[in-house]
């Protein structure tokens, strides 16, 4: 192996002082509730809104805000998303209920949560495309009571119009303008104004992460994610502008974004180091992209594909795409990523907005132990049993036995005074 590029990513501000920042946010909400809230929004967002709930009245006038095209094409993603959400509910068409023992009939029911919220981020974009990500597989699970937020915009108290469009047409039942810490929290543990939910699913700054993070438990989560990220296998064989243009693709989320290629072919990643540079002097994202680039993209060298899908199932990315003369040869092999892109036509682009998959994916090598938010983050698996007498008598003395081996005499009693009825 041998590094072309190296990252120097650096975490530049300290983890404690995010987590105590966070952890006193939290608690005001707690004990203030819409008070605390309004004065976040106020300070961190300039959201100087009295009432937090968007009205339909608001929604009405964001469709008049943006143009028929935008309209059509979030309704040709949201149809696609859709449609592969109700694919993956299809693979829980299994209940079942089953005499596995003589008088022990068990079997398992697939349960919908009650509540979720779909934070949607709105920082240096308006990222609409989330909205449809989050909002759709929890419709299409049967969550009863969808909510979704935002940020507002700073130089309005409201939600970016295109955002808000997206919202509704995904099917959200609520929609409030608030982001942040704030958000997390009013969610988690509910404001006067705010009813709380029974999950928190969507991206969202080191602040918002870290939010999840200290209010799971309390809350549900969908996992917590770090700087967006896309690695990419590719041979001598491989399109080095197609290549190029995706690792930009990443580069310009944040300054943390990472893009990482691993090839084969010295030749190749010179060219796509080459090209790399080249399309960062046309684009209008450079400010972020090139020191994104810079700072933490990777150009590795492996003698064989074999080796590169090692790296890459050690890397666990949150995007992978490949792009070899025979893609099927390494597929199985490749074991940890969020979601996977195979071929040189298939870019991340089109799973971000349009194709079908979801884009809320795991980061930090997650995908070493999770998939991405899908209908199943919103479905609970729960087992159920029913015993007969005769089940009673012939397994009573074995949970007897083990219960009082344990030292769990109440457990043991619980069966021995069914016992005795028998």
């Amino acid at each position: 192996m041998k590094i072309l590029k190296n990252s120097t990513f650096k975490n530049v501000e300290t983890e404690k002082i995010v987590k105590e920042q966070v952890s006193s946010i939290i608690e005001d909400i707690k004990i203030n509730k819409d008070e605390a809230l309004k004065k976040y929004n106020l300070k961190f967002d300039n959201n100087d809104r009295d009432i937090i709930r968007v009205s339909k009245e608001e929604i009405e006038e964001a469709y008049k805000e943006v143009d028929d095209e935008f309209i059509n094409n979030i309704k040709i993603a949201a149809k696609n998303i859709e449609k592969f959400a109700k694919l993956q509910k299809e693979s829980f068409n299994n209940d079942f209920e089953k005499e596995i023992y003589p008088g022990v009939v068990l079997g398992q029911k697939h349960i919908p949560v009650s509540s979720c919220l779909a934070y949607v981020p709105g920082g240096g974009y308006p990222l609409f495309s989330t909205a449809l990500m989050l909002i759709i597989p929890a419709k299409v699970a049967g969550v009863k009571r969808v909510v979704a937020c935002s940020p507002t915009m700073k130089d309005v108290a409201k939600i970016n119009p295109k955002t808000l469009v997206a919202m509704d047409i995904a099917g959200a039942d609520e929609i409030y303008a608030t982001g942040g810490v704030q958000a997390i929290a009013s969610f988690t543990y509910g404001t006067e104004s705010i009813k709380p939910v029974d999950i928190i699913v969507g991206p969202g700054n080191k602040y918002v992460t870290e939010a999840k993070r200290q209010c799971y438990g309390t809350v549900g989560i969908d996992f917590v994610a770090g700087p967006s990220e896309v690695l990419i296998i590719a041979d001598e064989t491989a399109n080095a502008t197609y290549i190029a243009a995706d690792v930009l693709a990443q580069c310009e989320h944040d300054l943390n974004a990472r893009g990482i290629l691993i090839t084969t072919s010295e030749k190749f990643a010179n060219e796509v180091i080459k090209k790399v540079e080249q399309m960062l002097e046309e684009l209008p994202t450079k400010n972020i992209a090139k020191p994104s680039w810079e700072n933490n993209g990777e150009v590795i060298l492996v003698d064989n594909l074999k080796e590169a899908v090692e790296i890459s199932n050690q890397y666990a990315p949150e995007h992978l795409e490949i792009s070899t003369a025979n893609n099927d040869d390494i597929i199985d092999e490749l074991i940890n990523y969020g979601s996977l892109f195979i071929g040189g036509y298939s870019a991340e682009v089109f799973g971000d907005y349009v194709s079908g998959t979801n884009h809320t994916l795991p980061t930090l090598k997650a995908s070493r132990y999770t998939g991405g938010v899908w209908v199943g983050t919103f479905i609970k698996t729960c087992t159920h049993q029913v015993l007969n007498k005769d089940a009673v008598k012939s397994l009573g003395p074995v949970a007897v036995k083990l219960a009082t081996d344990e030292g769990l005499h109440a457990h043991a009693n619980a069966a021995k005074v069914r016992l005795k009825e028998n």
